[in-house]
């Protein structure tokens, strides 16, 4: 989806849905997180800062269902593989599930993996700097947002939980050990996005672009894709979402994922074949054999994202529904369904209401996509964040997706001279088959100056004007093919340069304005 189409989508959708109307539902859904938490809570003593922390956290996760969902889905939508409903209603119900399903042990991580809450010997003080937290990273990344600036929420929490533990008990209360690994994911998150992305596409053009009969390629590798996602899916949904019911390492897990990867795979070999049996053979109607493994590349990258980045949401929120329930700070807590519910439904309900906005900036404004870079852009970022949440680690889902999305730039880049030497391949089939054309019309002209036709020149005639026909429109597919190989394309740098401004400043932003709110909040508690 080029901008002219998403932009003509946006004024429809603003005709028939207003500014005020998102905004009056935003807030609807606050005010119902505001009583159910005042009315299921209100015999707890000392529950103000506990509705607060619920309100912010409703907010936060409107704001990053807003602003990071768009990384999930914008390459589909970008690449038109997806329309633009039809991604948001995969990514709500996956980001859902994700959610409820895998987000608790990352919401640990969180928690208390950023500051020791031991060194706050007073639980209010403690709650207060949840709070501060909570309400700096919602607040920066609104601001983010609404200047279309593609930062990273888990920058915005990580910086407004430091800022405010900071301001509450000095700076011997980050745990610097664990921020200098989470800093170290935020640099190895965009280049590992960005390696695996290159490597998908780099096979991709190496086994089915590149050959001669792609329609042979690709009724051989695009299956295989497919299943390699499914192994990647199951295994994960096996280790993580399933563990209560069934607890096995990580070698059953995959040995089972890798089981109903090969059922995919019988199912989904003869779906391809079908299907490409309707298709030219050239590079862009193999596109179009790429719509199937990009959907499910974006629900399982929609899967990830909830189970990783609710704990934005939800972590310092869990952390201040402990601390009032108990009146004590503890260094592990249980994650009660209200407090993941408010997470979830948070993100889902900030993607359908203000995520359009960003899409953008992933889909078309850093390089163009077409489904099969859109495909190892999502593919990328689905087996990264996987791979990050079962490890615990708080990586930003929004630096792995525009560094795939980079990854795929720069490899075009690399291997232009395989793109020159494909627009010279093509230029030659192009001339050839206009001389196949031009024989095959003379000796069509010629037939039918032949009054008395026998069958077999009927037989003739009618096999030429369907020859011809073919040829005609494979002629056509090679000149736009010419033309596409020759259009503006790689990474635009200056996209490149306003998204690492963006990263850079996010955290120390956060960090500044998590600690003004908590002075704040403390020159207002006490006088």
């Amino acid at each position: 989806m080029d901008i002219k189409t998403i932009n003509k989508f946006e004024k429809a959708r603003d005709k028939t849905l207003p500014g005020f109307a998102k905004l009056s539902l935003a807030l609807l859904f606050i005010v119902v997180v505001f009583l159910w938490s005042y009315t299921s809570n209100g015999n707890v003593p000392n529950n103000t800062f506990l509705i607060i922390g619920a309100i912010f956290g409703a907010y936060m996760a409107m704001n990053i269902g807003a602003n990071d969902v768009a990384n999930n889905v914008g390459p589909a939508v970008g690449s038109k593989a997806l329309t633009l409903t039809g991604a948001i209603l995969i990514a709500a119900i996956f980001e859902a599930l994700g959610s409820f399903i895998a987000g608790g042990d990352v919401v640990k991580t969180i928690k208390d993996g950023i500051i020791n809450p031991a060194l706050i010997s007073n639980p209010e003080i403690f709650i207060w700097a949840m709070t501060a937290a909570l309400l700096s990273g919602a607040l920066w990344l609104n601001f983010a947002t609404s200047i279309g600036a593609p930062v990273s929420t888990t920058h915005s929490i990580v910086g407004g939980v430091m800022g405010a533990g900071i301001a509450a008990a000095g700076f011997s209360i980050v745990a610097w050990d664990t921020v200098g690994k989470i800093v170290a994911s935020w640099i190895v998150s965009p280049l590992l996005g960005g390696i695996v992305a290159a490597g998908f596409l780099f096979f991709i053009k190496k086994q089915i672009i590149y050959k001669e009969d792609v329609l042979s390629a690709s009724n051989k590798f695009v299956p295989l894709l497919i299943a390699f996602m499914a192994w990647s899916f199951s295994t994960y949904l096996i280790l993580k979402g399933l563990k209560a019911i069934i607890n096995v390492n990580f070698l059953t897990a995959s040995l089972i994922g890798l089981a109903i990867a090969i059922g995919i795979y019988f199912v989904v070999k003869p779906l391809v074949a079908k299907s490409s049996a309707k298709l030219q053979n050239n590079r862009a109607s193999i596109n179009t054999l790429f719509n199937l493994p990009l959907i499910f590349a974006a629900a399982l990258l929609s899967f990830a994202h909830g189970a990783n980045d609710v704990a934005n949401a939800i972590g310092p929120l869990a952390a201040i529904n402990d601390a009032v329930m108990n009146s004590d700070i503890s260094s592990k807590v249980s994650i009660p369904l209200w407090v993941m519910a408010v997470g979830a439904f948070g993100i889902v309900i900030g993607l359908v209401l203000y995520g359009p906005k960003l899409i953008k900036t992933v889909g078309s404004e850093i390089t163009e996509l077409d489904q099969m870079r859109a495909y190892a852009v999502a593919m990328s970022a689905a087996v990264t964040v996987i791979i990050a949440s079962q490890l615990g680690l708080p990586v930003s889902s929004t630096h792995i997706a525009i560094g795939g999305v980079f990854g795929v730039g720069f490899l075009r880049e690399y291997l232009d001279a395989n793109e020159q030497r494909f627009l010279q391949e093509t230029r030659k089939k192009f001339k050839k088959h206009k001389r196949e054309l031009d024989i095959m019309q003379d000796e069509l002209d010629k037939l039918e100056l032949i009054e008395d036709k026998s069958k077999a020149n009927y037989i003739r005639i009618v096999e030429l004007y369907k020859r011809i026909d073919e040829r005609e429109e494979q002629i056509k597919q090679e000149r736009k093919d010419v033309k596409d190989a020759k259009s503006t394309k790689y990474v635009k740098r200056d996209a490149v340069k306003k998204i690492i401004a963006a990263w850079i400043i996010t955290v120390p932003a956060a960090s500044i304005l998590a600690a003004a709110i908590f002075f704040m909040i403390k020159g207002i508690m006490i006088p």
